[in-house]
């Protein structure tokens, strides 16, 4: 389905929301009731203009899959194959929005929030079952969440595209998201039987 990306986007910020008002450190700054930070898929800049503290989980990459593009396409019944999906790659780029006294930034929890991301997704590496959301509720998907080591000339040309200036973040690969045709399966007969056929070449022969 085309909202696959958006059950990516969703489970992710589940696990990390409910990691986060599982630490002692977080529970209170994460907790709706009194620090009221949120993970937000939104940009660094959005989540300042609503007004908004905790964690920015930005889409800002997809990348299609070529390892996995020429996969053999499902059967969901003998007469019909199903319509190759598009496999893509997800990048979010993780920044803490946290402020202090007289709205400046707060480095120390900045680093406990960051430290805090690494840990859950160090341990869950691969996320699946109950913790999936969006779409992905009661599928057997998984996904792979990997820590991804960018260049500082690559990070730097991110928070240039965002025209401010760079700030503690890191940056997570998830894989892999499929984007399935929204065309009707392929009708035709099953293949019942193959017959390999065989031929001797000579050389020169025309």
């Amino acid at each position: 389905m085309f909202t696959h990306i958006r059950a990516a986007s969703l489970t992710l910020k589940a696990v990390l929301e409910r990691s986060f008002r599982a630490d002692q450190d977080l529970a209170q700054l994460f907790d709706p009731m009194q620090g009221g930070a949120v993970v937000s898929l939104a940009t660094p800049d959005g989540m300042e203009a609503a007004g908004e503290v905790g964690l920015s989980m930005w889409l800002y990459r997809l990348v299609r899959d070529d390892q996995t593009l020429n996969q053999l396409p499902g059967r969901p019944a003998p007469n019909r194959i199903r319509r190759h999906p598009l496999p893509v790659r997800v990048h979010y780029l993780m920044t803490p929005i946290v402020t202090g006294n007289a709205n400046t930034p707060a480095p120390e929890t900045e680093q406990l929030v960051i430290g805090r991301v690494l840990q859950t997704f160090n341990d869950e590496p691969l996320i699946s079952g109950g913790d999936l959301a969006g779409s992905y509720q009661g599928t057997e998907v998984e996904l792979a969440v990997r820590l991804e080591t960018l260049t500082l000339e690559e990070i730097t040309r991110v928070w240039d595209s965002l025209e401010r200036s760079y700030q503690l973040c890191i940056s997570y690969e998830v894989g892999i998201v499929s984007i399935d045709s929204g065309l009707e399966a392929i009708v035709g007969p099953p293949v019942m039987i193959a017959l390999p056929e065989y031929a001797i070449g000579v050389p020169g022969a025309p």
